[in-house]
């Protein structure tokens, strides 16, 4: 009996080894670097503004609401803003701090917030702002206001 034991256990060594082969090709081929997990941290957005009056006077301030909303949520994407003025004069700043300079980047530091226009002219007055994230994606708002003056 332990004769035809030892012959059936020379018999299994060639399907043992080759079942090992099989496993470690197996696990080596699934662990290619082609199979990468994918994190999407790249999510488009949309910019949605409250209406502002279309007329606005000399020295009269108008309030902008904005807020930026996210197809997908990513901690890490941040916001900025720039705007640019090509008719009339104008200042436009965040909240209480200091107006900004046409052309210059900077950073929000929230997804929903104002912005203040105030005209220095009395002529109709047009500027775009466009908003961009820490990604390259970027939204143009067109504003344009006739003067009451």
């Amino acid at each position: 009996m332990i004769a035809i034991f030892n012959k059936f256990r020379i018999g299994l060594l060639p399907i043992y080894v080759l079942l090992a082969i099989l496993t470690a090709s197996v696990s080596l081929v699934s662990c290619s670097k082609d199979d990468e997990l994918e994190i999407q941290n790249d999510f488009p957005f949309e910019v949605n503004v409250m209406p502002v009056p279309k007329d606005v006077a000399n020295g009269q301030t108008v309030e902008i609401r904005i807020t930026i909303q996210r197809t997908g949520n990513y901690s890490n994407t941040q916001y900025f803003l720039r705007y640019f003025q090509f008719d009339g004069q104008g200042t436009l700043q965040y909240y209480n701090e200091p107006p900004y300079q046409p052309n210059d980047l900077y950073q929000l530091p929230t997804e929903q917030f104002r912005l203040y226009y105030t005209s220095t002219s009395a002529v109709s007055q047009s500027f775009d702002v466009w908003i961009s994230d820490s990604f390259g994606n970027e939204k143009q708002i067109t504003f344009q206001f006739n003067s009451s003056d």
